[in-house]
């Protein structure tokens, strides 16, 4: 009998499950409870993180974790940017990392995956918001080649103050190739855009 295929090494990458409900919910509440990261005020159950984790999957949608010898570490998904039919190749993305997991490229290697995985699936935009100021997230969206295209003013209200709402933009198949150093990487010719079905 042979023996069972070695783990991929860490981090690995791969999609979240029911299972990672709760490390997800443990990550997410953190920034719920001590940031302005996200406009959420109260703590979500771990069902409540199952149910929104089910409803991307159910898009046909991406949601990854990123695991390390620690458990998972973050994670990253898309949704639908909106329901009219001809925002249907947009993507609004979307990572949160572990607080002790920062500085450690794990953030990178969830947008370049998730970047591919949306590609693969014909998206062609993806959008960030991010709640202002937040250096090291437009750091991450700006390495992807993105820029910010609008910014609305005091639009959240949390902890006691008004809070910008910023929002970058990308193009899915140049994202996919990061800019080390500011500098633009060639970029091969975009697919075309793929056929609806009626």
């Amino acid at each position: 009998m042979s023996p069972p295929p070695a783990a991929a090494p860490f981090p690995r990458i791969r999609p979240a499950t029911a299972a990672d409900a709760a490390a997800i919910v443990a990550i997410y509440n953190h920034y719920v409870r001590e940031t302005v990261v996200t406009f959420e005020e109260d703590p979500l159950p771990t069902e409540e993180m199952a149910g929104r984790l089910r409803a991307v999957e159910e898009t046909g949608l991406p949601w990854l974790v990123i695991e390390t010898a620690q458990g998972v570490q973050g994670y990253s998904y898309a949704t639908r940017w909106h329901g009219r039919c001809a925002y249907r190749f947009t993507a609004e993305i979307t990572v949160y990392l572990a607080p002790e997991a920062g500085g450690q490229g794990l953030g990178s290697a969830l947008y370049r995956a998730l970047f591919a995985e949306l590609a693969q699936r014909g998206f062609r935009t993806a959008l960030g918001a991010i709640a202002l100021p937040n250096a090291a997230s437009v750091a991450l969206h700006e390495k992807f080649g993105m820029a910010q295209v609008g910014q609305f003013r005091e639009v959240g209200y949390k902890f006691e103050r008004w809070i910008d709402v910023g929002y970058w933009q990308g193009t899915i198949t140049a994202a996919c190739h990061e800019r080390p150093g500011g500098q633009d990487v060639p970029l091969p010719d975009p697919p075309s855009a793929p056929q609806s079905t009626p």
